[in-house]
């Protein structure tokens, strides 16, 4: 069911018995300036996107070390987010609020010419060929003549259909972003060759790049961030808390902790040697976190959880901190662990996290009903015959067999957990069932995404993955949090 409600309602009127006349509200269509000026400002925004990527597919010319490959990902991406913003801008958006990005800075509104309603995403995208009963109004016009948007249909069914829609493009959106990551790299590689390392290899040098180096690295870039992600969704969940991660509960101080405790301890250097004393010490942090929430009422609240997470995570980076100012080689070898990064990572580094990686998401899986109960809160939980307590363990489990294995893995990546949640529930809403898939799915796809990037923007060097995510991250994070206000949990 669409429901409407009246455009600028909530903008005060000029009462009628003015003493010093009435508001001189203009009638009829728009001036032409003023269409002409929103319809530049929205072409701009879907230019933007192709400039850029006509740059950067210009700079990964043959002579200049790009390829084949390198100039098909990012010029098909680029085009694919001028697509995407023009539908969003063009049709869902000026349809539904009759407003466009140009239009609303200039103070236009597109309606129907019969009803002076929104004309809906659907006959708006028609009216960039035929805008036969419709018109362009100015904003004051549209208000003072009853215009109304279009809200979100909360019903079941499109609810449902949303989700469903919103999963099958993110699969191939994964799909995809895992061909570019094989694709893209140091050595420029054509499709042809990419093909025949992953179905007909024989031994040649692009074989070898393909199946030794990329593909391990995509694998443990998409299982990583698929942990991160779904890591990230039941953390805030537990602790009720929109800004949660991993690192509010120590798991990284912990893993942390121990990796420069056996670095100068046992002079450990390479990912596959310190890879448990990382999980390890994640594992210690929620051991001790979840003990030190449950003294005394004997549960651990969503407020106790951050308080002694919080605790842990100061106490044990002062004792990092302690370790690497007395010893210059662990710091040597701390620093470029603690950036976080999926270079220089094998299938040896992949198989020995994978089975705990694989566990930790069946048990997430498993704790998504419970998790829906505990949102409600505790006492309705309580009254619903939940047993709060062994819930809250169940996930702790989940998030450290996923945070503990991923941070062993590839060091701490931040931001994967604390942005992906809010994208997956502003898709899915509330319903954890569905949110742990999404969030897993979106996890995957930002940080094989973050790894394709950094291979690009300082060739022939590389950025690590977390530098890459901290960039793009920040400003991503503060414009969701602009967009849309944080989902009470």
């Amino acid at each position: 069911m669409t429901t409407t409600r009246q455009f600028g309602s909530d903008i005060p009127h000029l009462p009628t018995d003015e003493p010093y006349g009435k508001r001189d509200v203009p009638r009829g269509p728009a001036p032409l300036y003023l269409r002409a000026l929103a319809g530049l400002l929205d072409i701009g925004i879907v230019a933007i996107p192709l400039v850029l990527g006509w740059y950067i597919v210009e700079s990964l010319r043959d002579d200049n070390g790009g390829g084949q490959a390198d100039r098909v990902v990012f010029g098909g991406a680029a085009v694919a987010i001028a697509l995407g913003l023009a539908l969003w801008n063009r049709g869902f958006r000026e349809g539904n609020t009759g407003q466009s990005s140009g239009k609303g800075w200039v103070g236009l509104v597109t309606r129907d010419t019969h009803t002076q309603d929104a004309i809906g995403p659907k006959r708006s995208l028609q009216r960039v060929f035929r805008r036969s009963g419709t018109e362009v109004v100015r904003e004051s016009t549209a208000s003072d003549e009853g215009f109304t948007v279009r809200e979100k249909d909360v019903s079941v069914a499109a609810i449902r259909r949303r989700r469903l829609v919103g999963l099958g493009v993110l699969v191939v959106l994964l799909g995809l972003v895992l061909l570019a990551s094989v694709a893209v790299g140091a050595r420029p590689l054509s499709f042809a060759e990419i093909f025949h390392a992953l179905f007909d290899a024989d031994g040649s040098q692009t074989d070898i790049i393909v199946r030794t180096l990329r593909g391990p690295r995509t694998a443990l870039g998409l299982v990583v961030g698929m942990a991160l992600g779904v890591a990230g969704a039941l953390i805030q969940g537990h602790t009720r808390n929109p800004l949660a991660d991993a690192g509010l509960l120590g798991l990284n101080a912990g893993a942390a902790f121990l990796v420069v405790l056996s670095m100068y301890l046992f002079g450990f250097s390479a990912p596959s040697e310190y890879l448990w004393f990382a999980f390890a010490g994640s594992f210690a942090a929620s051991v001790i976190v979840f003990g030190l929430s449950s003294i005394g009422n004997g549960a651990a609240s969503p407020l106790s959880l951050a308080l002694a997470g919080a605790a842990v995570a100061f106490f044990l980076q002062a004792m990092t901190n302690a370790i690497i100012i007395v010893d210059q080689s662990s710091l040597d070898s701390y620093r470029f662990w603690v950036v976080g990064s999926v270079a220089g990572r094998g299938f040896d580094v992949l198989w020995q996290v994978l089975p705990f990686l694989v566990i930790g998401l069946i048990l997430a899986l498993v704790s998504t009903p419970g998790l829906n109960v505990l949102s409600l809160g505790e006492d309705v939980a309580r009254s619903l015959g939940t047993n709060i307590a062994a819930s809250r363990a169940l996930g702790i489990v989940a998030i450290t067999l996923l945070t503990g294995a991923a941070t062993a893995a590839c060091g701490p990546i931040a931001f994967i957990g604390l942005v992906v949640p809010h994208v997956a529930r502003a898709i899915t809403g509330p319903d954890y069932r569905w949110l742990v898939p999404y969030a897993g799915l979106l996890g995957g796809v930002m940080l094989v995404t973050a790894d394709v990037i950094g291979r690009v923007v300082v060739r022939p060097g590389e950025l690590q993955v977390g530098i890459v995510l901290a960039v793009f991250g920040a400003p991503f994070f503060i414009a969701l949090v602009r967009r849309r206000k944080l989902a009470s949990l």
